[in-house]
């Protein structure tokens, strides 16, 4: 990874290149950095009607989860989902494995929770809620620079924005942590490991649930594979991976 400082803003190049952004503040916390972050923008309001719970709703939204394609490095596998956070939920644990041989550690792993609630809490600005993390192992240096916290945050909202999804309330953390060995465990090299952990809201179109979750669930995959170091997929390219069950 290589950094600059061009015209007083942090770029970050990881790869092939993405340029990030650097959005807000970051805080202390627990020996490592953690960056606070609350995305406030203007954006079209899910609807919050409390209606009759539609059960057809979510398991459009499940179809679309489960025939999601992602990128082929991506490993999921559905796991039990929270039962008292809302009345419908789904939950998928994800890996980052670049040869998918199930021997070889993952490079990145993370968790991407879909909640759905007809009432529509307040706090959520409407009836879906989508709450992940992510974390991987990052390059030395990047324990040290103070705007981590914000780069780490562009790549979640960059990855949504690619995708032309309708999100709003997105809110989260970024935690930097670095660990140096000494004493007998001097020889060990230190290492900074990089995790988000974030919520937002989806926007969904009525009757297009299924595409459109299946693409939230895409760029949060795109942020995975973002923090595992991995570039793009060249133009043309199809992802082929999909979920187990």
């Amino acid at each position: 990874m290589r950094y600059a400082w061009v015209d007083a803003v942090w770029v970050c190049r990881r790869s092939l290149g993405v340029a990030l952004r650097t959005r807000t503040a970051s805080a202390a916390y627990a020996g490592g950095v953690v960056s606070r972050i609350s995305d406030q923008r203007p954006r079209r309001r899910a609807s919050a009607d409390p209606a009759t719970p539609d059960v057809g709703v979510f398991q459009r939204a499940l179809d679309g989860i489960r025939s999601a394609q992602l990128r082929p490095e991506m490993v999921l596998e559905e796991v039990p989902a929270p039962t008292r956070l809302a009345p419908h939920a789904v939950a998928l644990s994800g890996e980052v494995v670049p040869s998918r041989l199930e021997d070889e550690d993952p490079i990145a792993t993370g968790r991407f929770v879909v909640l759905h609630d007809p009432e529509g809490p307040e706090p959520w600005e409407g009836t879906w809620r989508a709450v992940t993390y992510a974390k991987a192992q990052m390059e030395p240096e990047v324990g040290h620079d103070p705007l981590a916290g914000q780069a780490g945050w562009s790549w979640l909202t960059d990855a949504l924005e690619e995708a032309g999804l309708g999100w709003t309330a997105a809110a989260g953390t970024v935690t930097c942590v670095t660990s140096e060995s000494f004493g007998a465990l001097a020889d060990r090299e230190p290492s900074v490991e990089l995790e988000i952990r974030a919520s937002w809201t989806p926007v969904l179109t009525d009757g297009d649930e299924s595409r459109e979750m299946a693409a939230h669930l895409g760029a949060w995959g795109d942020l995975l594979c973002t923090l595992a170091g991995l570039p793009p997929l060249p133009e043309g390219v199809v992802a082929l991976s999909g979920v187990r069950r």
